[in-house]
């Protein structure tokens, strides 16, 4: 696969005010010195002595791509687009709109530059290229999203069923206190009723039998008693 052109298109110097065209001059020397910073400032020079000089505002959109600054570079050549131009100058203008937006990693939009581009110079073999690379990058970015998303499903998904096992866990834990509490009232409950099981009953009839035993030994005590409280005689002590 080739390699993707990122070949800047820059106006040439056809001016005829002598300031306007130093600013120019200068600016494009410090551009092929690769002073990009440097060189904007001269086109904005340029641009401030003649406004409106869509020759300046190219220039500048270019070092501003130069130095990375790929969505101002981007606002200077869809303004281009927008003014009053012939279809050459256009064609750069979109080709180079496209450029500022594919490195934006901004495809969708960058294609639709190229097309435009195209559609004023449609035998413009580099921005054919660029076009077809700007598809391929997009569907590369749709995948990776895509991706991406399933990941980010799986995780989701993961992490719902462990904390539904956590929840699970949580409840069954509970639940075997439950059930063990209950066993241990079941077991207290049996143990008192095994209690009560065991303890001897008496039918009515040998209460009864009691009883009357009892009576009868509480009737000859009476009678013993009453017989010694007859007979019997105070004892008395002398004093020593």
């Amino acid at each position: 696969m080739k390699k993707f052109i990122i070949l800047l298109i820059l106006f040439p110097i056809l001016c005829s005010a002598q300031s306007y065209k130093d600013y120019l001059r200068k600016g494009n020397k410090l551009y092929e010195q690769k002073k990009y910073s440097d060189a904007e400032i001269n086109y904005l020079k340029s641009l401030d002595k003649k406004k409106n000089s869509e020759k300046s505002v190219f220039n500048i959109g270019d070092a501003l791509y130069k130095q990375e600054k790929f969505d101002k570079a981007a606002e200077k050549f869809n303004d281009l687009t927008n003014s009053k131009i012939d279809k050459e100058t256009r064609s750069m203008a979109y080709h180079n709109l496209g450029n500022s937006l594919l490195k934006d990693k901004k495809y969708a939009e960058s294609i639709e530059a190229y097309k435009n581009s195209l559609r004023n110079e449609p035998e413009d073999l580099d921005t054919k290229y660029n076009l077809e690379y700007a598809r391929r990058m997009l569907i590369q970015q749709q995948q990776q999203q895509q991706q991406q998303k399933q990941n980010q499903q799986n995780q989701n998904q993961q992490q719902q069923n462990q904390q539904q096992k956590q929840n699970q866990d949580k409840k069954d834990d509970k639940d075997k206190n439950k059930q063990n509490q209950q066993q241990q009232q079941q077991q207290n409950q049996n143990d008192k009723d095994k209690q009560k099981q065991q303890q001897p009953k008496i039918s009515k009839q040998d209460a009864q039998r009691m009883l009357q035993a009892l009576a009868n030994e509480e009737k000859n005590l009476q009678k013993k008693l009453n017989k010694q409280v007859g007979t019997g005689r105070v004892k008395t002590t002398k004093p020593w």
